[in-house]
């Protein structure tokens, strides 16, 4: 059986995080373990910036962000391996060489795939330096390109994946690897077209990665290792007095992922409860504590409430300009329009002359939503709200969180409640 442990960007920012990874991995000595693993630290904004420059043929700022990125990196590679001569360097150099060589290039007419070739390649970097610093301390470890495994079509940044391919891929290529090996060092987040072209599955995609393997192999479990102590209630940041999860169902988390909880990729789950394979969310920090366990069992779910923000939503009103009833006919114009902008909704609510919809401020742009609309609807919009949701709520719940805060939209189910509020000030 197969263990699969996904590590984040903080859990291998720096050489004393990397060298911690290596320390869980030692608990594990007698498992196969698949390790996903996603770019270091910050790496991956820089690299969307570095796609910006090198769109607009900003020459300057496209190495200036490519040498800070570089020596990032070899900063890392200067704590970890001593000697200069490990062939690590010559891995890293010639991914960086390939970047820089790639402004050279015209910029396609897709953005997408010009951004998934160029931000898959932190996934890369710090896959390469983790299984050569494994290697380095005597681990049996090998490292495996996710861009040959995992198959999927050809939608750059939020690629779907051929699982009957990926699973026959998978399969082929780690059973003779874990004959050599008891660890497999790959990337979360990426994959490849039948063109062999490079994708990425959506930001924060390595955890779904993670579940992608584990499916593949009927994994005995997936680890997911966090700054935090497990998946809390509410977010640490914003709240103070947060409850561990300690046991919550696929079903739960399913929920808790598509109303925007930031611990667990949305997608992850699915393919772990198909197979009704456990999965954990544990601390790197303190890897001793027994963290949250996600399975089958609903018993514990409703036992805590779970608090979830989303902050800078725009809230959208359309009217048919004739003032018709809102009908099945207006509502499948609007989902068209809707699509064709790439709105993703957060919140809908209809009556019968109005449809309303939130969604993040920075995922759209009013104005071109208003074209969109502008020979068949009026739009109004009302921007800097905030949405709430509340699994397991009750009326004492609600006031805490509504506290001084005016409530635009609110809708309620048995298990879920939802605002839309504005800050009275």
């Amino acid at each position: 059986m197969v263990k699969v442990f996904k590590f984040g960007g903080a859990s291998v920012k720096d050489p004393s995080a990397i060298q911690n990874v290596a320390s869980i991995l030692s608990r594990f000595p007698k498992d196969n373990l698949i390790v996903v693993v996603s770019a270091m630290g910050k790496t991956t904004n820089k690299l969307e910036e570095i796609v910006s420059a090198y769109q607009h043929k900003d020459e300057y700022t496209f190495l200036r962000l490519v040498e800070e990125l570089e020596n990032f990196h070899f900063d890392i590679l200067h704590a970890l391996f001593p000697d200069r001569h490990v062939k690590i360097y010559d891995i890293v150099n010639e991914v960086f060489h390939l970047l820089k060589a790639r402004f050279k290039k015209s910029f396609s007419e897709n953005y997408s795939y010009e951004y998934d070739q160029i931000v898959s390649l932190g996934e890369i970097i710090s896959t390469h330096i983790i299984n050569a610093f494994l290697v380095e301390r005597g681990f049996s470890s090998a490292w495996v390109d996710a861009r040959l495994l995992v198959r999927t079509d050809n939608s750059f940044q939020e690629a779907n994946v051929d699982w009957k391919k990926t699973n026959e891929l998978i399969g082929d290529y780690l059973e003779p690897m874990f004959a050599l090996n008891k660890i497999c060092v790959t990337q979360g987040f990426i994959g490849h077209t039948s063109e062999g072209m490079t994708t990425t599955l959506g930001r924060e995609g390595s955890d779904y990665t993670a579940g992608i393997f584990a499916f593949c192999l009927q994994a005995e479990s997936v680890t997911i290792w966090k700054d935090v102590p497990g998946m809390l209630n509410a977010d640490p940041k914003l709240f103070e007095d947060t409850v561990l999860l300690k046991q919550i169902s696929f079903k739960e988390a399913i929920e808790l992922s598509y109303y925007g909880a930031s611990v667990i990729h949305p997608k992850t789950v699915k393919p772990l409860q198909n197979k009704n394979i456990p999965l954990f969310v544990k601390s790197f920090i303190k890897p001793d504590e027994n963290g949250t366990s996600i399975q089958e069992k609903t018993d514990f779910d409703n036992l805590v409430p779970s608090y979830i923000l989303k902050f800078d939503q725009v809230l959208f009103t359309i009217t048919p300009k004739d003032f018709s009833f809102l009908v099945e006919e207006n509502l499948s114009d609007i989902f068209k329009r809707l699509a064709e902008a790439n709105a993703k909704i957060n919140m809908m609510q209809n009556s019968a002359l109005s449809f309303s919809i939130l969604v993040d401020r920075k995922r759209i742009d009013p104005e071109k939503l208003l074209a969109v609309f502008a020979d068949s609807y009026q739009i109004r919009y009302n921007e800097g709200l905030e949405l709430i949701t509340i699994r397991h709520y009750d009326e004492k719940t609600i006031s805490k969180v509504t506290e001084n805060k005016e409530i635009l939209v609110q809708q309620r189910t048995r298990q879920t409640a939802r605002f839309v509020v504005k800050k009275i000030k």
